[in-house]
């Protein structure tokens, strides 16, 4: 027991004294390591004398005995581990002095190359988000090639269906567009991912849209209408005899000659109906899915849903690929849209369209990721925080805002592999200071640090920037309730970081 005491002892006091001055030892330190060798080497000595005295006067005993009675002996086993530690630090002590003695006569490039190396291995050293990223469960995701997967099937069904509408007055079909969380390559979820895409709808010939404004929404978006406005094709009619117009032609003529106008067909009044709209394309998509190669293989199921098109695709392995494409039209030549997803509001009329900015967060986080370091974690944490979320009133999109705010302020330099529990750390201080103000900026309006490669409404640099955090200005019940959950989420992060899950 004495010998074991002295054994922790004597490592303790081994490790706890080491110089902090990396591998190399000054010559004072040398000296008292060579010092306590040759006392070590001296208690060895004794040790041995004593072994030997003891295996003669037992000389009766067989050779397994003695190793015996040697392996009892711990002061024995200790002195001689400690003894080979200490020899081994002096000879890695002369392995340095020779390799800055060498070092001394190589060129100034291999210096230069050898303080590289020497600083990645520092990095390395000090890379604290190695260890976590090794011990987090992070879902098991394969995003960037389902998305390419997905974005090509949705492109094979769109060219089928422009291909119907070519000569029709339904809304015209533009490439679709991957947004949400999948697309932007952070989804907290490894089961039920949906692959959301924007579609943009063009007004058909002799159309024209007109967006207005309506009310302002409470927390994420504001709502518009869009009147659809039938526009004169006289001169286009005379040049090409395409088609007749349908506002200097009977409607006699029309009704015999022509298909029915937008106005017919998909609104309701003057404006674009969502609903409608969505109707439509589903029946559509089940029309062209039939003509792709993909129908042989793989099966088909168009989803409930009454402001998009939700589909199911399912694979011969019985995996599943969960799509939901969203109708926009777009303001201007921006990358802001009105958007058929709904909204928070209680009842949505089916003639609303609320603004979306998804484009312009996935054309953000890529430009982000095109200029971060190739270890960059912002991803990453934003995926971790966006899974203590859940059962809470905080939404992914306030995390999202939170998050994009701080990658336009801190340098993308600090969030590196290395810095994840800076960011976190960065990341919840963030988002309390903002619940203890009761303001969170919309990350578009009047903000001047958005990249210039996103490109916003003029009126957007000049407004007043929109706070999300507004309704907890009205209702003091709601921020008392919002400051109580924030404890929550701060204790499932520590959890998540201690337990890995």
């Amino acid at each position: 027991m004495a010998a074991t005491k002295f054994l922790i002892w004597l490592v303790q006091s081994i490790i706890l004294n080491l110089p902090m001055v990396g591998d190399e030892l000054d010559e004072a330190t040398r000296e008292r390591m060579q010092q306590r060798a040759e006392q070590l080497s001296q208690e060895m000595a004794r040790l041995l004398q004593e072994l030997e005295q003891r295996s003669q006067e037992q000389s009766g005993f067989s050779w397994g005995a003695l190793l015996f009675a040697a392996l009892q002996q711990w002061q024995f086993w200790a002195i001689a581990g400690v003894l080979v530690l200490l020899l081994g630090l002096c000879w890695r002590w002369r392995k340095r002095i020779r390799e800055v003695d060498s070092s001394d006569e190589e060129s100034s490039s291999s210096d230069r190359e050898q303080v590289e190396e020497e600083e990645e291995e520092d990095d390395d050293a000090n890379d604290v988000g190695r260890f976590f990223e090794e011990h987090i469960q992070w879902p098991v995701q394969n995003l960037a090639t389902e998305c390419q997967m997905v974005k090509d099937l949705v492109d094979k069904i769109i060219n089928v269906l422009q291909v119907l509408l070519l000569n029709s007055f339904f809304p015209v079909l533009q490439p679709a567009i991957g947004v949400g969380s999948a697309f932007e390559g952070w989804s907290p979820d490894e089961k039920g991912i949906i692959y959301r895409l924007l579609m943009p709808l063009r007004p058909p010939r002799g159309h024209a849209f007109h967006l207005e404004l309506r009310s302002v929404g409470e927390i994420l978006a504001r709502n518009f209408c869009i009147r659809v406005e039938l526009v004169c094709t006289c001169t286009r009619e005379q040049l090409a005899g395409e088609m007749l117009c349908f506002l200097h032609h009977p409607e006699e003529d029309l009704r015999r000659n022509q298909d029915p106008s937008l106005l017919c067909t998909l609104c309701t009044g003057s404006y674009l109906d969502v609903e409608k709209t969505a109707l439509w394309f589903q029946q559509l998509v089940k029309a062209a899915w039939v003509v792709l190669p993909e129908s042989s293989n793989h099966h088909l199921t168009v989803l409930p849903s009454s402001r998009s098109c939700k589909f199911q695709v399912t694979k011969g392995d019985n995996k599943s690929l969960l799509i939901e494409m969203i109708f926009g039209v777009q303001q201007g030549d921006s990358d802001i849209f009105l958007s058929s997803q709904t909204t928070e509001a209680i009842f949505t009329p089916s003639t609303m369209w609320s603004e979306s900015y998804a484009v312009a967060e996935e054309k953000f986080l890529r430009h982000m990721a095109r200029h971060a370091p190739r270890d960059s974690f912002h991803l990453k944490c934003l995926q971790l925080c966006a899974r203590i979320l859940v059962g809470t009133s905080f939404s992914t999109y306030t995390l999202k805002t939170v998050v994009m705010h701080l990658l336009t302020t801190l340098p993308l330099s600090g969030w590196r592999r290395r810095d994840f529990l800076l960011r976190l750390q960065d990341i919840m201080r963030y988002m309390r200071c903002c619940l203890e103000e009761k303001r969170l900026d919309h990350f578009f309006f009047g903000n001047e640090r958005v990249p210039e490669e996103i490109v916003l409404p003029p009126a957007f640099q000049t407004a007043k920037p929109f706070n999300l955090f507004q309704h907890l200005v009205q209702d003091p019940a709601t921020h008392a309730e919002a400051l109580r959950e924030f404890m929550v989420l701060r204790d499932r992060l520590t959890r998540l970081l201690i337990y890995g899950r």
